[in-house]
């Protein structure tokens, strides 16, 4: 990251202040609200409502939050030393760790360069990295820095030689799971994101300068590399001159509302594993099962596109009796503890999204493996206050507003 950015120091967020001793990042950013403070205070306003934000008043974010809460377990006593194992299988790999990187759209206007740093970071730990379609780096930028389990996140393209296309690219270097996003038919109007002034391709308005003025070090980053812009989409959209709303970029422009055509198309002209995102119906496994999808991908895209949609948590436990497909969840992760909830409630896999981008953007590369080791941290602790000796050894979860005793 010197040679990258010269003004960056590896350690400029693990020093003491007033001292040259590097400091216990686990004393300081403990969990990852501690992260997403720090982040908070390091990027400009207008980015942190980008990734903060979701839609209308929010409350599908906070019944994301809500229903975790309210998911307990009865834990145990007198079951010896617990030395708990990690490891889940799914997708036919045995992976060391049961969570991975979601996509997030312009993830490289959170902190330059993040795609780079979340690929490598997820290569080292072997865990999924999964790269958006409307992310600020191509997937042949990405090429030398990702792993063997990288994911490919797709908005669905209209045109079908575009579509091809994304698919050879993403194929050719080196994706090696496709995963459709369905539920963003239409742009969402994420309030909070439009107040901002922020704009596709991103325009320094004075009153966004002066956002970036009180954030020196990101705004440094952003001078060695350009402001980001949709790298991945740039080879299909006409130049223009005219900045379109965060919420109707580009990418918009390109895209379609899939059908169930659509999924069968891509699971024809897709070999290798194939996920289909944004799913909350508990009737619609059976017909993705029936077009050869692999994996259903639980998620209400953490409230940023329906404000009146049902918590992740209750969408996942109905769609797992429903399925005996493999599960992946979203929405609303804050710790190791919300992970074994959603494996508690029927999950395989489980994925982040802002988490990832809070840690970057408040420690720069040092921020991944240490939200990594937060969470797995966290896991060993809270299985081991339960006997837990595996993620598939749980025990059975409860309302926390009701006795488990009754």
């Amino acid at each position: 990251v010197h040679t990258l950015y010269p003004c960056f120091s590896p350690l400029d967020n693990l020093r003491v202040h007033g001292t040259n001793a590097v400091m216990d990042v686990h004393s300081r950013y403990p969990a990852i609200d501690d992260l997403r403070h720090k982040a908070r205070k390091r990027i400009p306003a207008f980015v942190w409502e980008y990734l903060d934000s979701a839609t209308g008043m929010e409350q599908t974010k906070a019944r994301n939050r809500a229903r975790l809460d309210e998911i307990g377990f009865l834990p145990s006593i007198l079951h010896g030393e617990v030395k708990p194992d990690l490891s889940t299988k799914f997708l036919g790999h045995t992976r060391p760790l049961p969570f991975g990187i979601a996509p997030v759209g312009m993830s490289g206007l959170m902190w330059p360069d993040s795609e780079t740093i979340l690929a490598r970071a997820a290569r080292h730990a072997q865990i999924p990295y999964t790269l958006s379609t409307v992310a600020s780096q191509s997937p042949e930028d990405l090429a030398p820095s990702i792993g063997e389990d990288a994911w490919f996140q797709m908005y669905p393209p209209r045109d079908e030689d575009i579509r091809r296309d994304m698919l050879a690219r993403a194929r050719s270097a080196g994706f090696s799971t496709l995963v459709l996003t369905v539920d963003v038919p239409v742009a969402s109007r994420r309030e909070r994101q439009t107040r901002s002034g922020l704009t596709q391709p991103p325009r320094l308005t004075p009153r966004l300068l002066s956002q970036v003025a009180r954030c020196p070090v990101w705004a440094a980053g952003m001078a060695v590399r350009g402001m980001p812009r949709m790298r991945g989409l740039a080879k299909y959209t006409p130049k223009t001159t005219t900045a379109l709303s965060s919420t109707q970029h580009a990418g918009y422009l390109l895209r379609t509302s899939p059908d169930w055509d659509y999924v069968s198309w891509l699971r024809d002209h897709w070999t290798g594993p194939f996920i289909v995102k944004g799913v909350l119906r508990a009737e619609d496994a059976q017909p993705l099962k029936d077009r050869g999808i692999d994996a259903i991908w639980v998620s209400n895209h953490a409230g940023r596109q329906f404000d009146a949609a049902p918590a992740t948590i209750d969408a996942l436990r109905s769609l797992r009796a429903a399925t005996t497909l493999p599960l992946i969840f979203d929405s609303g992760v804050e710790g190791g503890l919300d992970i074994l909830r959603a494996f508690a409630c029927g999950a395989n896999f489980v994925m982040l999204g802002r988490a990832f981008h809070y840690a970057v953007a408040a420690l720069g590369p040092n921020g991944v493996p240490h939200l990594i080791d937060i969470l797995e941290k966290d896991l060993q602790a809270n299985m081991g206050q339960l006997g837990s000796k595996s993620l598939s050894e749980l025990p059975p979860p409860f309302d926390l507003g009701s006795s488990p005793l009754l």
